[in-house]
């Protein structure tokens, strides 16, 4: 048995989809099935920490999404063929699946967030994704979505059948993220940064508007101004679509002097900025799963979070949610768990007992039970 495994769209592991696959490579056992990796030239070393005996084969020399669309298209089903693949593996399906393959395919859809908002707020597709994702999915042997909420909208926006879809939720790294007790130290190092105490954390690419920082920076500002309290706010991610927007905002409010940007952080050293933080909100109009609320959680981290989504359904009973479009609602959950410790106490107890019900073992057991399970049956 041969099994492909696209690495495009995976952003050179640091993206949702790139930790993703991060950790179902680790799993994969090493006998039984020979899996081979195939992606950007770039990324010929990006997986190999985590598949060091995996053979990684170098497609598509022309960079750029169009581009990389068009191989999917028109080069992909050739590659496959030649390689003599049982079945590929996709684990970013929704961003760059393929339209037809000589093979049976399994692709993962971490969100849907091509059909959310407006047509300016897809940009990040590219135009020939636009066109070719709704029949792409639709012509996958299998779909794993990361959420019900994924899968609902796989069926009722897509119009994939409901059969062929299955939700296998992400997992999370216990052995990466767990509370670590600070002291009462005002400043924490955490290379390459130094943050002072206290401070509240958003952990997302710079997007706007759908992670929704605006909205943040404005419900922080409410916030400093109804406590005076000494927190900051620390915004960690990586620049993306209208980031300029976002700084912009920040630079303009009264408290900008108390606002972080980080860029992309090492993900080495994320635990550790999640343990330093008084609390965490995830603020964004749409997350197919909402991996930074888990992250938070199983740090030992108490969570507020919009009430959209996966997030409600990923959380379940242990965060406290707000009307995304609402910053006054938005800081009034902030000032609760700044002001309440107790709530602060039993949010980070409940967030502790959330975590444990994922696991990336059992993701890996699953995804890795269906791609079997497709080719067995052809």
């Amino acid at each position: 048995m041969k099994i492909g495994v696209d690495t495009f769209a995976c952003e050179s592991g640091k993206s949702g989809p790139g930790a993703y696959l991060s950790h179902l490579l680790k799993r994969i056992p090493p006998s039984g099935a020979l899996f081979e990796l195939f992606g950007w030239e770039y990324d010929r070393f990006t997986f190999s920490e985590f598949a060091p005996n995996l053979e990684f084969i170098p497609r598509c020399s022309v960079n750029g999404k169009s581009a990389n669309a068009l191989w999917h298209l028109y080069q992909y089903p050739g590659f496959a063929q030649s390689r003599s693949y049982n079945a590929c593996f996709f684990p970013a399906a929704h961003q760059q699946p393929p339209y037809q393959s000589p093979c049976p395919t399994i692709g993962v859809v971490h969100d849907m967030a091509a059909y959310w908002g407006t047509r300016r707020t897809r940009e990040h597709l590219g135009a020939v994704r636009r066109v070719v994702l709704p029949n792409s999915l639709r012509r996958l042997d299998r779909i794993i979505a990361v959420s019900e909420w994924v899968k609902q909208e796989l069926v009722e926006l897509v119009g994939v059948k409901e059969s062929r879809v299955e939700v296998v939720p992400n997992g999370i790294d216990h052995a990466a993220f767990y509370p670590r007790p600070h002291g009462e130290e005002s400043e924490l190092l955490i290379q390459p940064f130094s943050f002072r105490r206290p401070y509240i954390l958003c952990v997302s690419r710079i997007d706007h508007p759908v992670k929704n920082h605006i909205r943040l920076i404005k419900a922080f500002g409410i916030f400093k101004e109804r406590t005076g309290y000494p927190h900051r706010l620390v915004l960690a991610g990586r620049d993306s679509n209208n980031a300029a927007k976002v700084k912009t905002a920040a630079a303009e409010s009264a408290w900008r002097g108390d606002i972080f940007f980080t860029g992309h952080f090492p993900l080495k050293s994320l635990p550790e900025l999640y343990s330093g933080a008084d609390f965490v909100v995830l603020p964004s109009m749409y997350e197919g799963f909402g991996m930074g609320v888990i992250e938070a959680m199983a740090s030992g981290i108490p969570a507020a979070c919009a009430r959209a989504a996966s997030l409600p359904e990923t959380a379940e009973h242990a965060a406290l949610y707000f009307d995304p479009h609402d910053p006054e609602d938005m800081a009034d959950r902030m000032v609760m768990l700044a002001s309440d410790r107790n709530l602060h106490q039993e949010c980070s107890r409940l967030g502790l007992e959330r975590a444990r019900a994922f696991s990336w073992d059992r993701c890996a057991q699953r995804t890795l039970e269906i791609i079997h399970e497709i080719v067995d049956h052809r």
